[in-house]
């Protein structure tokens, strides 16, 4: 799917991401991410929630393929810099080992709910994730889509 465009009501904001990511939390951890009724407005919801919602792709380096309104405002990243921007960078290189630590124990137990860890904005303003979880994001019939992370704490450090 061609993300080149951000959430709109052109691209449906993503419905059929969003479901996968949805469908992925739901099935990991036996419990919905949003507490409301499947609508058509669901990606809509998403997009615009009070939580920071972020995916990569499956790439040796991955990119970020979808980030929601808060999760853009908070890495104060356009949509056109966010899908082209590896997720990694996303920490600041000290603590990118650590990171890389995170995602191999999500890939090996396929999700953690008790993320903490600094993360940096495009504009260097370091803040604090706070009780994230992050999964690996698979289909019905178990293919392996890349990874998410989902968060609704976090303070500013700078």
């Amino acid at each position: 799917m061609n993300r080149q465009q951000p959430p709109c009501p052109a691209n449906e904001y993503y419905q059929a991401h969003v479901a996968l990511l949805l469908e992925s939390y739901e099935r990991l951890l036996h419990r919905p991410l949003l507490d409301v009724a499947g609508t058509s407005e669901l990606s809509w919801q998403v997009y615009f929630g009070d939580f920071a919602l972020l995916s990569h792709d499956t790439q040796a380096v991955p990119l970020f393929n979808y980030a929601n309104k808060v999760a853009l405002d908070l890495f104060e990243l356009s949509w056109e810099e966010l899908i082209v921007m590896p997720s990694r960078l996303s920490a600041e290189q000290p603590n990118q080992e650590e990171r890389q630590r995170l995602l191999a124990r999500v890939t090996k137990d396929g999700y953690i709910d008790d993320y903490s860890g600094v993360r940096i904005s495009k504009n260097g303003k370091r803040f604090l994730i706070q009780r994230a979880v992050v999964w690996n994001i698979h289909d019905q019939l178990g293919n392996y889509y890349g990874q998410a992370a989902c968060f609704k704490d976090w303070v500013r450090l700078s």
